[in-house]
């Protein structure tokens, strides 16, 4: 890879991290407002909050990569390191939490409401919403590992990690 091609792939990085974190909060507000008759409780996701810490961990490691891209120091590689690497361990949790979002939930609409008219199609958003989170989920570990372990490093800037 040339040295623009890799500025480009890191400037991509930094927005689409943050992006990811904007639309995961997204979708965990639209599951607030799933606490409705009959259903008598919130989806497991949701119980779990990893809408909205997944999506705090993407953000920040969004916000560490451009806080160094302006500013290059030895301890803001580290944090940078680091928030990344905490925020592919989050999604690698958060994908282990949709697993069981999808087993627990499969029948979470249907199996509470009294008549079956709109539970196809109120099932079928629930069950797009999960998967979009899974691909978000998946998308954000391999961002955050590639940033993380080869996107930067001290001796790229060359600066002295003494």
């Amino acid at each position: 890879m040339t040295a623009s091609t890799t500025e480009t792939k890191k400037s991509e990085d930094q927005t689409t991290q943050i992006l990811l974190g904007i639309m995961h909060f997204s979708f965990g507000v639209v599951f607030l407002f799933t606490l409705v008759n009959p259903y008598p409780r919130f989806p497991f996701i949701f119980i779990s909050g990893y809408p909205f810490w997944g999506s705090a961990l993407f953000i920040n490691s969004g916000a560490f990569l451009i806080a160094l891209k302006r500013k290059t120091t030895d301890s803001l590689i580290k944090l940078s390191q680091v928030m990344n690497l905490l925020s592919a361990l989050g999604a690698a949790a958060g994908i282990i939490l949709l697993i069981f979002g999808f087993l627990l939930d499969g029948e979470f609409l249907c199996g509470y409401s009294p008549d079956g008219i709109q539970c196809g199609a109120v099932t079928f958003l629930f069950i797009g919403i999960l998967i979009m989170l899974m691909i978000f989920s998946i998308a954000e570990l391999f961002i955050s590992l590639f940033s993380s372990i080869l996107g930067y490093s001290s001796e790229h800037f060359g600066i002295c990690c003494c």
